[in-house]
């Protein structure tokens, strides 16, 4: 296995390459994914140790069963070093990213390999490579969409490459590559090596979205292509707002040319914002200021030096101690103003003070701004408490730097979008004093209102320290979700599993009167092997056959006169007895009652081939009692099914809704008492029609069906949060509400 091109190319490719300096913005995004699939590798260990030690248990021959609790051991005590392997070659891999190019070619070499040159692989290499190239095709069809926007941004931070040669350290081919090279030291067999890769398949590489997702959150907080849309000619990925580059610009001036049409973007937004204030102030007959002779217009630095005296908080608005006390309470900023510069009396050359139109334009923009946040649903009450507080420092940050609407990686914006971002997930049931993330935001505002004057390098240091606890805080809560999500599948496809061995063995023995050992068979002991056989039928494909042994002890416990019938019953008996003793065993059934029972059935299985036992039986079970003609259950049944599809009918459009939450979208449910709390989407079941919530911290909060959250949608009592940056969604609703006033 060593010699597979993969691993070939990603030792090659470490020797050759020199120590590269990983690029800011990629530090944090490699120690986040250097831990989160340390995490989750843990997780697929345990799961191998477990899988083996469940092998070894039902080994036919002690030659077998050696030979799992062997690989066992050799795994538990190489363990830690493979760990340690694959997580310092994940590492490398963001030091030295492999090139698309490279890879293209090590992959037209592998598509080289035909029949001549397979005669040089062995079986085993060959099995192990299919199933890590069904394991790499499978995860990149699943995370298409965040894989490429990855790549895009990765090809813009690392030098050297582009769109031509991009790269991406977190490409599924590497990590599965960097892996099977960690294993090469792990002295075992080719079917154990293969319960390793699903193992890893199922634990790490399935789960993959969620740190995919957050290397691409982290570069969009640097700003690296915020806007990102998908055009699929030639396989190009670009930004919304930015042109393709050519294959002869350099990555820096792809990154300035996207930085500057997303500039060109924002900027649009508000000249278009302050174009339609101005036609507000020339239908209402107000003339231009600069046209005055009495009046001074004050802007620019000297509005900037005037608001660095006002307090952070107007008087009487000033809260004392604990921040969150009271109400958000909106500030009017432009009589703030306007106060302030009616205290300066007249100015040197006798004429009033006055505004010039772009900073009144901004200060009405602030007050749309913050008018907006304190009407966000999307933002808990407790939260918008907090941000409400930050009004008039926010009003002198624009004063002094009016990028703050035409630059999205502007420190303040950057901060509050973090804060709604974070606070988006908070319920009023959460205790404040123990929240550790409710404590944060509390202290960033407080620093804000009391450290800030006039330097706005204080946001861009609160802004890197409230991310930095935001991602330990979410690696945490992150593992916490993987366990939750991990024991809801099990738990409901186990209780799934019961549901239905339950249900089909009611349903076929209602059907006959069996003497009660047969019953008991079945439904104290059988039923075991058919759970086990269900829960386990993606791999051992059993669970037919449990049901075909039920249908077989039936038919042979009947009356049958016909020859070529008794003779097929000769032929199926010892082979039935045979298989229900062996499932029994295979379940741990109580040795000493399983010989009862089986001398107990054999015996039944004797008197109903001699004496036609079981068609007395039957003919001696009453009569079923002919239906009453008045009542017809066919105009019951239809009457249901109308109903029913009158109820369908109706939650119709909900149901389409429901199907619209993707994984990681946050909702709020109403309690009939009044009462709400909020929790992210973690995990659909499909199987069970099961959609499981977990809150901030990952534990699950609530499971519902489809159809029963379309009727929560359906009473109003479950909102689905909007999750988009909060000073978009904001200058987005500025604009709005101008056009409609226009109108």
């Amino acid at each position: 296995m060593n010699k597979q091109s993969g691993i070939h190319y990603l030792r090659e490719h470490r020797e050759a390459g020199s120590s590269n300096p990983v690029p800011a913005q990629v530090v944090r995004i490699r120690d986040t994914v250097v831990a989160g699939l340390g995490d989750l590798l843990q997780g697929a260990f345990d799961a191998v140790d477990d899988s083996l030690f469940e092998l070894a248990n039902n080994a036919r021959s002690n030659n077998e069963q050696n030979r799992y609790f062997e690989a066992m051991r050799e795994i538990r005590i190489k363990r830690k070093g493979v760990e340690r392997h694959f997580q310092n070659a994940v590492a490398q891999l963001f030091a030295n990213p492999p090139r698309s190019g490279t890879v293209a070619a090590d992959e037209s070499l592998a598509s080289q390999t035909n029949s001549d040159s397979l005669s040089l692989v062995g079986d085993d290499d060959l099995e192990e490579q299919v199933a890590l190239n069904a394991m790499i095709t499978k995860s990149r069809v699943h995370f298409q969409g965040p894989l490429l926007q990855l790549q895009t941004r990765f090809s813009v931070v690392y030098p050297g490459a582009s769109e031509d040669i991009p790269v991406n350290p977190m490409a599924p081919e590497h990590l599965c590559s960097a892996f099977v090279e960690a294993i090469q030291a792990l002295e075992i067999q080719i079917r154990e090596r293969l319960i390793l890769l699903k193992q890893f398949d199922r634990y790490v590489v399935s789960n993959l979205g969620m740190l995919l997702d957050e290397a691409n959150r982290i570069l969009i907080q640097a700003g690296v292509i915020p806007n990102f849309r998908y055009h699929g000619k030639a396989g190009k990925q670009q930004d919304s707002s930015a042109p393709g580059t050519t294959a002869g610009q350099a990555p820096g001036e792809t990154a300035s040319a996207a930085s500057e049409q997303q500039g060109h973007h924002e900027g649009a937004m508000f000249e278009q914002i302050r174009q339609m204030l101005a036609h507000q102030r020339a239908n209402a007959g107000i003339p231009p200021r600069s046209s005055d002779p009495n009046v001074h217009v004050i802007g620019g630095a000297e509005l900037a030096s005037l608001l660095g005296a006002l307090p952070q908080q107007p008087p009487g608005e000033q809260v004392s101690g604990n921040l969150s006390a009271g109400k958000p309470v909106m500030v009017d900023l432009y009589q703030v103003v306007q106060q302030l510069l009616a205290q300066t009396g007249n100015t040197s050359d006798g004429k009033k003070p006055a505004l010039n139109e772009m900073d009144e334009d901004l200060i009405n923009l602030v007050s749309m701004l913050f008018e907006f946040i304190l009407d966000d649903y999307n933002l808990s009450a407790p939260v918008q408490v907090l941000i409400s507080r930050l009004q008039i420092p926010i009003l002198k940050v624009v004063i002094k730097d009016k990028t703050f609407f035409s630059k999205a990686t502007h420190p303040a914006r950057r901060l509050l979008n973090s804060l709604a971002r974070a606070g988006i997930g908070w319920s009023e049931s959460d205790e404040k004093t123990r929240d550790k993330l409710y404590e944060q935001i509390h202290a960033v505002v407080a620093r804000i209102l009391n450290e800030f004057d006039g330097d706005v390098t204080l946001f861009e240091t609160l802004c890197e320290e409230f991310e930095q606890f935001l991602a330990r805080e979410n690696r945490k809560a992150s593992l916490v979700e993987q366990r939750t999500r991990e024991s809801e599948r099990g738990r409901i496809k186990s209780q799934k599993a019961q549901e239905t061995v339950d249900q089909l063995l009611q349903k076929k023995l209602a059907r006959y009167k069996l003497q009660e050992p047969v019953r008991n068979i079945l439904l104290n002991g059988w039923s075991r092997v058919m759970f086990l056989a269900y829960l386990r039928d993606d791999v051992e494909h059993r669970w037919p056959q449990t049901v075909r042994v039920v249908d077989d002890l039936i038919w042979c416990l009947h009356p049958h006169q016909d020859d070529e019938e008794r003779d097929q019953w000769v032929r199926v008996v010892p082979g039935l007895l045979k298989s229900l003793r062996a499932g029994l065993e295979e379940v741990s059934y109580n040795s000493s009652k399983l010989d009862e029972m089986m001398s107990d059935l054999k015996h039944e299985l004797t008197e109903a081939f001699r004496a036609n036992a079981l068609a007395e039986a039957m003919e001696d079970a009453p009569e079923p009692e002919p239906e009453d003609e008045d009542d017809d259950p066919i105009s019951h049944q239809t009457a249901i099914q109308r109903q029913q599809e009158l109820e369908d009918a109706a939650i119709a459009e909900y149901v389409a809704q429901i199907d619209a939450i993707e994984i990681g979208n946050w909702v709020e449910f109403n309690l009939v008492n009044g009462a709400s709390f909020r929790c992210k989407l973690s995990a659909i079941i499909e199987e069970a029609d099961s959609f499981v919530f977990v809150n901030r911290m990952g534990l699950k909060v609530i499971e519902k069906s489809r159809t029963d959250l379309a009727h929560e949608m359906r009473r109003g009592r479950l909102t689905v949060l909007e999750q988009g940056a909060l000073i978009d969604r904001a200058l987005d609703a500025v604009v709005g509400s101008l056009r409609s006033k226009a109108g």
